[in-house]
């Protein structure tokens, strides 16, 4: 995926990216497995096709039926451990919030945040299977999920996806004016009390 070198024009539709995203259950191990056998965390988001364009009235995607892959190249090996993965999702650019995208550009580590719910519909071994409802890009986005102690997971956006950012932040964000800050010798003097403190200059 090769990232767009100028910012997108997008009168009729919002700039997007097609994920895959890999679901990972691991065995809990120490006295947490007394009551919890299994925990379900995000192992990856992949890039799933070149960036582009969809309606701007279109609704919210939902994750495909899951099916069970091999451990990606290079990940951490966890024994025991077995991976999902979901098709069908996307990440959005809305430019409304191009602070949080900004944010999340800006951060040591540009990242994929990831928000899931387990599915009493799907099940694995009888036990729900954690399904990813939205990907997202903005830092905003994740904080009001976690606000909502929503399970909402991270994990780092490839070089691409973070110059495709790059590109639509440089061509959006506008960081506000800030305020000069007034001098304090314009502040007004006020007593221990707080009550407004008068004066004179004439000499007694």
């Amino acid at each position: 995926m090769q990232a767009d070198t100028q910012a997108p024009s997008l009168p009729h539709g919002r700039p997007a990216l097609a994920v895959d995203v890999v679901m990972r259950r691991e065995p809990v191990s120490g006295p947490m497995s007394r009551w919890q056998t299994w925990r379900w965390v995000l192992a990856d988001v992949l890039p799933a096709g070149e960036p582009m364009e969809v309606p701007s009235h279109a609704p919210q995607p939902v994750a495909a039926a899951p099916h069970e892959v091999h451990p990606l190249p290079g990940a951490v090996a966890v024994e025991g451990a077995r991976y999902w993965l979901y098709r069908g999702l996307y990440v959005t650019l809305y430019r409304d919030d191009a602070e949080g995208l900004y944010l999340n550009l800006n951060s040591p580590q540009p990242c994929f945040w990831v928000f899931w719910r387990t599915d009493e519909e799907q099940l694995l071994d009888d036990e729900p299977m954690a399904v990813p409802q939205i990907t997202t890009l903005s830092y905003h986005d994740a904080g009001r999920w976690l606000d909502a102690q929503e399970k909402v997971d991270q994990v780092p956006a490839p070089p691409e996806v973070v110059d495709w950012l790059r590109a639509f932040v440089d061509g959006h964000y506008q960081p506000e004016a800030k305020r000069r800050k007034r001098p304090d010798s314009f502040k007004s003097l006020t007593d221990r009390f707080g009550q407004p403190v008068r004066i004179s200059t004439d000499k007694r």
